[in-house]
């Protein structure tokens, strides 16, 4: 069974790189998955899409990182996409990570990593 999460602020943390916490930006309705990073010109953290198998940077002003999910928050395939673009779907993801270019290297995210997804938790805190 696949998580659901309510739109809202989270933190996603990786443990790969020394527990990296990432403010985290939650879209699971469809207004909000629909309006993802559009007219945006930065990003603070990621944002997750939810439920999601592919993505598309038409009308994004800037190049994103893709992270396509697992049900299990097992990182299949992770891209770079230019502003224009559209992705293909990902069979088995059930996410969709995005993230301002050249990021999720640096956060350790690669093929086979397992990520967390704390909502209602600020990265300051570390509590709701």
């Amino acid at each position: 069974m696949t998580r659901k999460w309510a739109d809202g602020r989270g933190v996603l943390v990786s443990g790969v790189l020394g527990d990296v916490h990432v403010p985290l930006e939650i879209a699971s309705s469809y207004r909000a998955r629909t309006r993802g990073l559009l007219g945006r010109d930065s990003v603070d953290g990621a944002l997750l899409l939810s439920p999601a198998n592919s993505v598309h940077t038409i009308g994004m002003r800037i190049p994103i990182d893709v992270a396509y999910l697992d049900r299990h928050l097992r990182v299949l395939s992770v891209r770079t996409m230019k502003p224009g673009r559209l992705g293909l779907p990902r069979l088995r993801a059930r996410h969709v990570l995005e993230a301002e270019a050249g990021t999720m290297a640096g956060w350790g995210l690669r093929v086979g990593v397992a990520v967390e997804v704390r909502e209602g938790v600020t990265r300051e805190s570390g509590r709701p």
